[in-house]
C-alpha cells in the first residue's frame, strides 16, 4: 500500500462561518486553526494547504477565562531601541477584538510560508455582519 498524498489541483475548499459569541478565545482559536490547516479532512497532507476558509463573526463577544482579561499582555517590539510595547487584553479586546483572535490563531499555525498561506484564509469581523455572503458559507459548530 502506498500513502495517499493530496494534489494541489484536486483540493476542494469550503467556506465556513463561525459565531464567536460567548466562546472562549483560545479554545475557539485551536478549532479554527485545525480547520484552516485541513486536519478535519481525510485527505489531510502535512506539507500542503488542504484547509478551508473560515469567517469568524462577533469576535468582540469572545471571552477569556479567569483574570486573563487584565493580566494577559500582548507584547510587540517597534524595532527601535527601547521599543518594547505592552497592551493588556482588555484594551486589545476593546479596540481591535479581531486582532486578538488573529494573533491567537496565527500562533497555532506553522511558522513558515505554508502557515502564512493558511492564515490568509481566515476572515475575522468584530460584529455580526461579514462581506462574504457570495461564497455561501456553511455554519460551523464546535462542541467547546
Amino acid at each position: 500500500m502506498s500513502t495517499f498524498v493530496a494534489k494541489s489541483a484536486e483540493i476542494q475548499r469550503k467556506w465556513y462561518v463561525v459565531d464567536a459569541d460567548g466562546l472562549t478565545l483560545g479554545r475557539l482559536a485551536s478549532e479554527v486553526a485545525s480547520v484552516l490547516r485541513g486536519k478535519h479532512k481525510p485527505e489531510f497532507t502535512p506539507f500542503l494547504d488542504t484547509g478551508d476558509y473560515v469567517i469568524v463573526v462577533n469576535a468582540a463577544k469572545m471571552v477569556l477565562t479567569g483574570k486573563k482579561l487584565d493580566q494577559k499582555l500582548y507584547r510587540y517590539h517597534t524595532q527601535y531601541p527601547g521599543g518594547l510595547k505592552e497592551v493588556s487584553y482588555r484594551n486589545l479586546m476593546d479596540k481591535r477584538p479581531e486582532k486578538a483572535f488573529e494573533l491567537a490563531v496565527k500562533g497555532m499555525l506553522p511558522k513558515n510560508a505554508l502557515g502564512r498561506q493558511m492564515f490568509r484564509k481566515l476572515h475575522v469581523f468584530a460584529g455580526p455582519e461579514h462581506d462574504h455572503a457570495a461564497q455561501k458559507p456553511e455554519v460551523l459548530k464546535f462542541s467547546i
